[in-house]
């Protein structure tokens, strides 16, 4: 049986939260949030699970005495990106294992500045910090670098994403996180605090790539785009008006050091309609060498009235839970995400 702390009940953290407390093998000790109206609710109200004895409260302290064995770190990711650091240090001083969705894969990339205070915390409370997720996490980590081992050669690895979001129903990520109904004359997102967040998240995706490859990054170029809105369009989270920020497709290019390639990219869009020539599947990954290697993909709730971003919440959450043994198990430091056999240039 495996002590579980819940950190934020958002879309990802109430998805978890409920297979915690569903879970045989899991016991819900604890539950963290930022929203003052969910503050002394049980878990159960807010999972909607009957009650569970476990009550929701905002205070680390409160967190940092409990005992427990790993906690499921799902906050909102927000600006500048090592701002949930400081949390996750002490959580980890505290012998607390974490499972973060946001970030922590490799977060070597980001020099001994970053990585060393996360690291020395660890160390100090003999725990793991373990990155965990679909897009960043998953998609390349996982799934294309297993792809590579079917090919004799390999020059280029292509990783795409398309969101719908006029599904989501949270004003704050819609608009704030995904960069929606932003004025161009305001300022060009594509380079100001929002680009530095999704670069420094997947330069972790990057480094991760070049090191299982046994290689490193030798240059990462963003290659960011906007769409802006034809006419007013309602979302679930609210109008994105015409003439502001409808899309947004955050790309890099990387060249590694052995002058192989990779290109990953984010379409987060207010309307599939106005990208007509994306694949309408939910992930593309497209490998080039000797044989080229294509694969889309999606995943869907088995219920057609459940609301379209719930079957990427299941996957996410079905990632963090089946993780929690391993971390759980592994020694003090990082955890090393596992890749099943990628192409290998040397034996």
């Amino acid at each position: 049986m495996f002590r579980v702390i819940q950190w934020a009940t958002g879309s990802v953290g109430r998805t978890t939260l409920r297979r915690v407390i569903d879970h045989p093998d899991l016991e819900l000790v604890g539950l963290f949030v930022y929203d003052p109206a969910k503050i002394g609710r049980d878990a159960g109200e807010i999972a909607k699970r009957p009650p569970t004895g476990v009550c929701a409260t905002d205070r680390i302290e409160e967190i940092l005495a409990l005992e427990a064995d790993v906690v499921l770190h799902t906050p909102r990711i927000s600006v500048p990106y090592a701002a949930q650091n400081a949390d996750v240090v002490r959580l980890l001083v505290s012998g607390k294992n974490v499972i973060s969705v946001n970030g922590f894969y490799r977060p070597e990339v980001h020099g001994e500045d970053y990585a060393g205070p996360l690291r020395e915390a660890a160390l100090r409370g003999n725990a793991t910090l373990a990155g965990i997720g679909l897009n960043p996490g998953f998609i390349a980590e996982r799934l294309a670098l297993t792809l590579t081992g079917l090919m004799a050669q390999l020059e280029t690895i292509e990783c795409r994403e398309t969101v719908d979001a006029s599904y989501i129903p949270a004003p704050g990520f819609v608009f704030d996180v995904m960069g929606f109904g932003s004025e161009p004359a305001a300022g060009d997102i594509t380079r100001g605090p929002l680009a530095d967040l999704y670069t420094a998240l997947y330069a972790e995706t990057f480094g991760y790539v070049a090191r299982m490859l046994d290689t490193t990054v030798a240059k990462l170029v963003p290659d960011h785009r906007l769409t802006l809105a034809p006419r007013d369009l309602p979302l679930a989270a609210g109008t994105v008006h015409k003439g502001t920020v409808a899309a947004t497709e955050w790309r890099w290019h990387a060249e590694f050091a052995d002058r192989r390639r990779m290109t990953h990219s984010l379409l987060w869009t207010a309307d599939p309609a106005l990208h007509r020539e994306r694949d309408a599947a939910h992930w593309q990954i497209r490998l080039r060498g000797r044989p080229n290697v294509e694969l889309s993909f999606t995943v869907e709730d088995p219920d057609p009235a459940a609301p379209p971003s719930r079957a990427a919440m299941d996957a996410t959450a079905a990632l963090v839970i089946r993780a929690i043994p391993a971390v759980c198990a592994a020694p003090a430091g990082f955890w090393q995400l596992p890749a099943v056999l990628p192409f290998q240039a040397r034996l």
